[in-house]
Order: structure tokens, then C-alpha cells, then sequence
């Protein structure tokens, strides 16, 4: 199988919607791609080496990434003290996303490790990747949230 043919974009639904149902009881609905202009976001990442590189990044806004901390960690959002917290659930909920691409990559024989996640946040700025064989950005809408998934793929070392 060439990565060109590896159905990404279904991956990417299937993955964030099973992720987000289960872990944190949101039932997300796909929408148009929207830009998060000067809104604070945070952006959780991790990365796959192997037969397969690529990069997963979730990006939320900050009232978002406070809720799905809620929600994971089963806290009101007022008992949320500290970024760290924060930090930590949108890192792991970047380690699933990115996990279960991993695991779809693999058993489609393209072997590959996954990274531990980190997380970048703030407003105003851009993240650009380049040279990717395959590349995906699929928006979701919670309530009033949108979570913005992006996936690159491209054959490794």
C-alpha cells in the first residue's frame, strides 16, 4: 500500500469522534474549517517515526481545553486550578488521536513509534508543516467549540 492510498481523513473522524465520545461524553459533528484568528488556543502534537512520519496536532481553544479537562478528569470547571492540568489532558487526548493512526498504520505494514505529546499554546500564531505526502485538517464542533484535528503522513527512513 503507497500512503497516497491510506484513507486519512476517515481515520482522523473515526479516531476523534470515537475519542471524544468515549473518553469525554461529547458527541462532536464535523464542520467547514474555521481559522481561530487572535483566539488563545492551545495545540496538543505528537509525532510518528518509522516506515511512516507524520505529525498529529489538536488544536482547541482555551475555554474548550478547560472543558475536556472537566470532562476527562470528571471536575466542574471551576475546581480546574492549574494550566498543568490543562496541559496534561489535551497531551494525552493527542496521544490517543495520534495512537490510533499509529495503529492503523501499522497494520496497514507501515511500522512506526509515536511520540510523547507537547503542547503549545497562546494566541496568534501558526503552526506550518511542509514536505508531506499526505496531509488532512478536519474540523469538529462541540456546543459552541471547534476542535481542529491535522494530520501529515509522508514515508520515513
Amino acid at each position: 500500500m503507497d500512503l497516497s492510498d491510506f484513507d486519512l481523513p476517515t481515520f482522523i473522524r473515526g479516531a476523534t469522534q470515537e475519542v471524544f465520545d468515549t473518553m469525554l461524553s461529547m458527541e462532536l459533528s464535523e464542520q467547514e474549517l474555521k481559522d481561530f484568528g487572535d483566539t488563545s488556543r492551545i495545540v496538543g502534537s505528537v509525532s510518528l517515526a518509522g516506515t511512516a512520519s507524520g505529525t498529529v496536532n489538536i488544536h482547541v481553544s482555551d475555554s474548550f481545553a478547560c472543558q475536556i479537562t472537566a470532562n476527562m478528569l470528571g471536575m466542574e470547571l471551576d475546581e480546574i486550578d492549574s494550566d498543568d492540568e490543562v496541559h496534561d489532558v489535551i497531551g494525552e487526548l493527542s496521544n490517543m488521536i495520534g495512537g490510533d493512526l499509529k495503529s492503523r498504520l501499522c497494520d496497514a505494514g507501515f511500522t512506526c513509534e509515536l511520540s510523547i505529546p507537547s503542547i503549545t499554546s497562546g494566541k496568534d500564531f501558526s503552526i506550518e508543516s511542509k514536505g508531506w505526502a499526505v496531509k488532512e485538517a478536519v474540523c469538529f464542533q462541540f456546543e459552541d467549540h471547534i476542535a481542529l484535528i491535522e494530520a501529515y503522513i509522508k514515508n520515513g527512513g
